[in-house]
């Protein structure tokens, strides 16, 4: 377990994608848990728009028995402790990938990607252990979903096919892969509702 969890590590220092960007070009005036309160002035008419956040709205679930309901439960579990880790590796890249265009030199680069490391780990590593191995799997497909790839591929783009081929080796020793691709039309359905109902504040 210690080795997938150093894995989940590693992969904060070297996974992302670009953030959701606003595309609302009204100024924000208010924002509150519902949504966000803008106004628009024209001349002496002032126009107030309210953009509320996403609703989803599903099927009741019916289940066919309590180890079912309890899996689902166990999810949602799962879901709001591994999502925003995978929301950080998304983030975390883009930061990282700015920065290193500034340097010219691959030297200056490397020295910059080993400080960075030690600061996310030091920052990180405390919480990454509380998680349990359902979590940590849950995580790496939850990468996948944020990145648009899987973290065997991110591993191998920033630090080598060796080093991807070593720390799935490793991922495998514990049940786990790092080519595990997020499935939301099939396997993954149930978690992708689940995702979706926790970032709209309803579950």
């Amino acid at each position: 377990m210690k080795a997938v969890r150093y894995i989940l590590i590693t992969l904060i220092l070297i996974a992302g994608i670009h953030p959701d960007l606003s595309a609302s070009a009204l100024p924000a005036n208010d924002e509150g848990k519902g949504g966000k309160v803008a106004m628009l002035v024209d001349g002496t008419d002032t126009t107030y728009y309210v953009f509320l956040r996403d609703i989803y709205i599903y099927p009741k679930l019916v289940f066919k028995n309590k180890k079912q309901e309890k899996f689902y439960w166990r999810t949602v579990r799962d879901v709001k402790k591994a999502l925003p880790y995978a929301k950080i590796v998304s983030s975390e890249l883009v930061k990282v990938n700015t920065l290193l265009t500034t340097f010219e030199k691959e030297k200056d680069r490397k020295q910059y990607l080993a400080k960075y490391e030690k600061e996310i780990f030091k920052r990180y590593e405390k919480d990454l252990r509380k998680l349990s191995i359902n979590q940590g799997r849950l995580l790496l497909k939850l990468i996948d979903r944020e990145t648009n790839a899987t973290s065997y591929d991110l591993i191998k783009n920033y630090r080598g096919n060796v080093s991807a081929f070593f720390w799935q080796g490793m991922a495998q020793l514990f049940g786990s892969n790092l080519k595990s691709e997020y499935d939301a039309q099939g396997n993954d359905r149930i978690v992708e509702r689940v995702i979706l109902l926790v970032e709209a504040g309803q579950l």
